[in-house]
């Protein structure tokens, strides 16, 4: 995701120009941010807790079935009540990697409502401070932030951050073991911050998907959440289970510090 540190507060159209302007920088982070940096995939994470004789997976087994996650960052917003109620009448459960400043801070009821509903609740820092730039308190800080209100809000302390722009190094994978999250990166971008277009959103999901993958879209601009029940409909077609980033890793567990990538 292209940086929205301290753009937050102004209107989705006034950050959209930075968003372009950092979109090639930030579309290569999932090949080349982590490049030092060893990262696990959902199969392989599956495949060692096999091998420990771990057995704990829900509803749905990813080892057999065709699993794809749905994640949403830089929520709550506006638009979220509306995702929400199309992702109950899908019967899809997603991951929301949120964000705190004027978001969390913004929308308590929607944390509360997306926690209630079965879906993921998880950190994407606390005001989007890209995390390799500041120094390990700030770090501790952006991390920190967002899981004790997520905590009050719900009861329950996120496990799982997304950095963002995808953009980690060994002082923030040791900050995030410490703190009891794992990273989680994608393989799937629509670029919604650069289009309104839901129709290009959704084609280009559709185009890039495939079994174990980990899609990124954000729920605060406004032609993300009209493309997501086309992109639903069309991947149950091809035979695609939604699951939420802990059910594509299990049986295995998300572990502190770990930093997993289709």
């Amino acid at each position: 995701m292209p940086s929205l540190t301290r753009k937050m507060k102004r209107p989705v159209a006034g950050f959209r120009a930075a968003a372009a302007i950092s979109a090639a920088v930030a579309l290569a982070l999932p090949l080349t941010g982590c490049a030092s940096m060893d990262t696990t995939a959902p199969s392989a994470a599956r495949a060692h807790a096999g091998a420990a004789g771990q057995a704990e997976f829900g509803a749905v087994d990813c080892r057999k079935a065709k699993c794809i996650a749905l994640t949403f960052d830089a929520g709550p917003s506006e638009h979220s009540a509306r995702l929400l109620d199309i992702l109950k009448e899908k019967k899809v459960k997603a991951t929301f990697f949120l964000l705190g400043k004027r978001h969390i801070e913004k929308y308590p009821e929607l944390v509360r409502r997306m926690a209630d509903e079965g879906h993921e609740v998880a950190s994407h820092t606390w005001d989007h401070k890209i995390l390799t730039r500041i120094p390990p308190a700030e770090i501790r800080e952006e991390l920190r932030r967002p899981d004790d209100e997520i905590e009050r809000l719900t009861g329950h302390r996120p496990t799982l951050m997304r950095p963002p722009q995808g953009r980690t190094d060994d002082t923030v994978r040791k900050i995030a073991r410490e703190e009891g999250l794992a990273e989680i990166l994608w393989s799937v971008t629509a670029k919604d911050y650069l289009t309104d277009d839901p129709d290009l959103i959704r084609e280009r999901v559709l185009q890039q998907s495939s079994r174990d993958g980990i899609i990124l879209l954000h729920d605060l601009y406004p032609g993300t959440v009209p493309a997501v029940p086309g992109i639903i409909d069309a991947l149950k077609e091809r035979g695609y289970v939604f699951v939420t980033v802990p059910q594509l890793l299990a049986p295995g567990r998300a572990e502190p510090g770990t930093v997993y990538r289709p």
